[in-house]
């Protein structure tokens, strides 16, 4: 039995077309749902101007997901976005862990090391939920566990996504990405 697939797939956008953008990702995803084996999307807008967007697609199985890229489907859809994005789409397969970091600027072959985002995972996890618990504890201590597990996970993943792992990163881009060139 075959596992499931996750895409990321990173795309600048050309200035003033980032609404477009932003709408044909919500077409395309809508119409994908039909498709056999599409577990779903996310979507992430760039930080900064100019920025790739980046994409998670996720697929039941290798084989759904090269259907998919055969589909007419995939390629009307590439055929229309063309003349609103700077440049052709980087999609990378990943085991889920490589989702938490995004190489630095210019970086040829990102090829983090498995072992060190690891790490860097175990530590700020660790850190981020003793933090949470002991700041929530004196607000929602009483609630059901269930519900103050889901607050925390809630707030630790949007902390994690937004505000701490762009951070840490950057700030541990050369330890984090130890064999990678970047582009001069």
């Amino acid at each position: 039995m075959s596992e499931p697939v996750t895409i990321v797939v990173r795309r600048r956008v050309r200035a003033g077309s980032e609404q477009f953008y932003e709408d044909w990702l919500n077409r395309l995803t809508s119409e994908a749902q039909a498709l056999q084996g599409y577990l779903g999307a996310q979507f992430q807008k760039p930080s900064t101007q100019g920025a790739a967007y980046t994409s998670v697609f996720r697929f039941d199985s290798l084989e759904t997901l090269e259907a998919f890229e055969r589909s007419d489907l995939r390629a009307r859809y590439l055929s229309e976005i063309a003349p609103h994005v700077a440049a052709d789409a980087v999609w990378d397969r990943t085991t889920g862990l490589e989702v938490w970091f995004e190489a630095p600027a210019g970086t040829i072959v990102a090829q983090p090391s498995p072992h060190r985002m690891a790490l860097v995972l175990i530590v700020v996890v660790f850190l981020l939920v003793l933090v949470l618990n002991v700041a929530l504890t004196p607000l929602v201590g009483h609630w059901p566990l269930a519900l103050r597990l889901l607050i925390t996970v809630i707030l630790q993943v949007t902390l994690m996504t937004y505000l701490i792992m762009p951070r840490v990163v950057r700030l541990m881009a050369r330890w984090i990405f130890p064999s990678t060139k970047t582009a001069t």
